[in-house]
């Protein structure tokens, strides 16, 4: 080849990512389906978080303010937390990117659960890092399984806490009995984007390990519960050194006005997120009470979607439901395509939680398949 014809090559590890798959939002000959694929909020933003965002159109040639102060504020009033200790980013899978970046690289490995933030070893690759899978127990993060893997060339554990696709989360004293038993130099991140839809004494999204510690991370997320997916807002509670270190590596600019002004509204209108927590809450009962009448099974979890499990139902897949509920403009999204068992599908309002639950039922009485 001449080298004219020669063009530039990505690094080799590149080559074994599996892109990102987004959850489809469009279907053949239906103008407006139901989009349940992707986990995001069905009831939408705060009114106020909507009115601050409409605040900031006539300074939009300006640039944010990178020190995030007021959305930082905000976080520490609502939270408890000191602001020094919060970073935002352009969503939490932002921060975990630039956390993966400046803690971990070539020959080191990084430790998650076998059901994990799919970005996370999209992140991690193209350092040359080795992903490490710890088995789960039914869906469920097991301690000492995580504690097992552990090996000298560890460097970071990622847990999520409510866990994707099921929603099943960890109490506190499980997540403080791993940490005991980490090293004190492998950095523990726990990703809580789904934090604020569980209402449990016994959950603890693990603010005070990071106040007590050197080597723990938090990361939360305005796209879930929230509803502002469209705005691409998280932020992180950090101990000093990694907030300095993160500081480093991010963008100056890495957060929008219009992100920062909703998102510190959005934190602030408490009474609306303990609303839209208990109707989700409300939703799973029904959705899981009437599925299981149905013939399915419903992983238990907490989060603002549920896993439709098919695994032993004969003559009926995930595919085939997938497909009838398509044909009636739902659109869920397919998991574990290898057993082609499962189905995950994001807690819609009441009129799309009872669109799916009459599809589903029909689906699972026919007997065509």
């Amino acid at each position: 080849m001449t080298s004219k014809h020669k063009r530039p090559l990505p690094k080799r590890d590149l080559s074994l990512i599996d892109p990102y798959q987004q959850g489809k939002s469009v279907l053949e000959n239906t103008v407006k389906p139901i989009k349940l694929s992707s986990n995001e909020s069905s009831y939408g933003p705060s009114p106020r978080a909507i009115e601050a965002y409409r605040s900031v159109e006539n300074a939009l040639f300006r640039y944010p303010d990178g020190a995030q102060h007021e959305l930082r504020q905000a976080i520490a009033e609502i939270h408890n937390l000191d602001i020094d200790k919060i970073i935002c980013g352009c969503g939490s899978d932002e921060l975990l990117g630039l956390l993966i970046r400046a803690y971990a690289g070539e020959a080191d490995e990084l430790l998650l659960t076998e059901n994990h933030f799919i970005m996370c070893p999209i992140y991690a690759r193209p350092q040359g890092i080795t992903i490490v899978l710890a088995p789960e127990d039914n869906y469920r993060i097991n301690v000492d399984s995580i504690l097992r893997m552990v090996s000298d060339k560890t460097r970071m554990v990622i847990i999520a806490n409510p866990n994707p696709p099921t929603g099943v989360w960890i109490t506190g004293r499980e997540i403080k009995q791993l940490h005991d038993k980490l090293p004190g130099d492998i950095l523990l991140i726990i990703d809580a984007a789904y934090a604020e839809y569980v209402a449990d004494d016994d959950y603890d999204a693990g603010f005070g390990l990071v106040d007590e510690f050197e080597n723990v991370v938090v990361t939360r997320t305005f796209s879930k519960i929230y509803g502002l997916a469209g705005l691409r807002i998280g932020w992180a509670y950090c101990p000093d050194h990694v907030i300095d270190t993160l500081q480093r590596v991010r963008s100056p600019f890495n957060t929008t006005s219009a992100a920062l002004a909703a998102a510190a509204a959005a934190v602030r209108d408490v009474e609306y997120i303990k609303s839209i927590r208990e109707k989700n809450t409300s939703s799973l009962k029904k959705i899981s009470s009437s599925l299981t009448a149905a013939g399915l099974r419903v992983v238990p979890g907490v989060a603002n979607f549920y896993l439709a499990s098919f695994a032993g139902v004969e003559g009926k897949t995930a595919s085939g439901a997938a497909k009838y509920l398509e044909s009636k403009g739902i659109i869920p999204r397919p998991v574990n395509s290898s057993t082609d068992d499962a189905l995950r599908i994001t807690v819609g309002n009441d009129a799309e939680n009872d669109a799916v639950i009459t599809a589903l039922t029909e689906y699972m009485s026919n007997r065509d398949g």
